[in-house]
């Protein structure tokens, strides 16, 4: 056994965790592959060819890695607690009129537990993933920061980990930037990964049709949700919709209605299946809370208001904001309104490049100084 320790990469296929594991190897690390099958078309349904990390062409590339560098490499079989967590919750977050992350969610109670758990079976010290994102321990914690690449920084999904599963975690790719890891891999011939697509659909939902999704998953919702009213902020009726399900916060096109300016979803409410519509100034706010949280750098920020960049979506550059958590919530107020701050999404507060903390949103609000 190496005397670096063992290390069990997960695998996706792509380029990313390919050359993780390429790293670690000649680093020195005893490296074991793993790639995670975690959805079919048999379950998930849709209209594209498989693609992506679950494909068997992906699968192949990350086996082919490990055979050419001489570590094994394993499949693993989570299609259940998969489904029976993300897409369950996925599902259920549309149904309540909420619009969920289920990238983050997987990250973090899926994939990170079902490592773990394969990295006791085998003795592993530790294991690694192809993000773009760092750790470091301080003060007795350990602390999340952004990737040095600011374009692929991908610590925003990450912020779920618990500091436990981040005591044994690696990110090799942290300090490095996509270019240079496209450029290692061209050394290295594996110009078949260089030359690999990257996808951003959710693996599920290949064709990006979560509307369709829905309708394959729930029979009778389109039948049942049908004929609600869009409405405007003053609760006037101006037409009807296809239901509330099928709407996400900010949403402008699709909306099959004309009013003689530009409108958009500002609020959604399931009890009477009425989406809200307003022009673009009403889809801001100033306040949010923040419930299920995990805490980073700070183990409590209890009767503590700091200034953080807080982000409510994955590509959202940040926004200054005060936060103060207040028991098991976190008070988001804004320096400046943002928009669209929809319920469901991951909300994650950054201290220069550390994370601080993350949740769920739960609701926003105006809030008046």
């Amino acid at each position: 056994m190496s005397t670096k320790g063992r290390v069990l990469v997960a695998m996706s296929g792509g380029i990313d965790s390919s050359v993780a594991a390429v790293m670690l190897h000649e680093e020195g690390y005893e490296v074991i592959g793993m790639t995670m099958k975690t959805w079919d078309y048999a379950t998930a349904g849709g209209s594209k060819k498989e693609t992506g990390c679950c494909s068997l062409d992906s699968i192949n590339d990350a086996r082919n890695i490990a055979v050419q560098l001489g570590f094994p490499h394993y499949i693993v079989d989570i299609r259940e607690e998969f489904g029976d967590y993300v897409i369950d919750h996925f599902n259920k977050e549309y149904l309540d009129g909420r619009t969920p992350n289920p990238c983050v969610l997987c990250n973090t109670h899926i994939k990170w537990d079902a490592l773990l758990r394969r990295a006791d079976k085998m003795d592993c010290d530790f294991i690694a993933t192809g993000h773009y994102a760092n750790i470091r321990k301080e003060n007795g914690r350990y602390v999340i920061s952004k990737g040095k690449d600011e374009n692929k920084d991908q610590s925003y999904a990450l912020w779920g980990i618990s500091q436990q599963s981040l005591s044994r975690t690696m990110f090799p790719l942290g300090h490095l930037t996509k270019e240079y890891i496209r450029s290692l891999a061209t050394q290295k011939g594996f110009t078949d990964l260089v030359k690999k697509s990257e996808s951003y659909e959710i693996c599920f939902v290949p064709d990006n049709d979560y509307r369709g999704f829905l309708k394959r998953r729930n029979p009778t919702l389109e039948d049942s949700v049908r004929g609600g009213e869009f409405v405007l902020e003053d609760g006037t009726v101006v037409g009807e919709h296809e239901g509330y399900p099928f709407y996400t916060i900010g949403q402008r096109k699709g909306l099959g209605i004309t009013l003689g300016y530009p409108v958009f979803v500002s609020e959604i409410q399931k009890d009477t299946n009425r989406v809200v519509l307003s022009k673009e100034e009403g889809l801001f706010r100033n306040g949010m809370w923040v419930d299920q949280l995990v805490m980073g750098k700070y183990a409590s920020l209890k009767n503590n208001t700091i200034e953080t960049i807080t982000k409510i979506r994955y590509n959202d550059d940040g926004s200054p904001a005060l936060i103060e958590q207040i028991g098991d919530e976190m008070r988001v107020i804004f320096t400046t309104p943002v928009k669209a701050i929809a319920p469901g999404q991951a909300a994650v507060f950054y201290e220069g490049n550390d994370v601080v903390a993350g949740g769920w949103i739960k609701k926003s609000f105006i809030h008046e100084n």
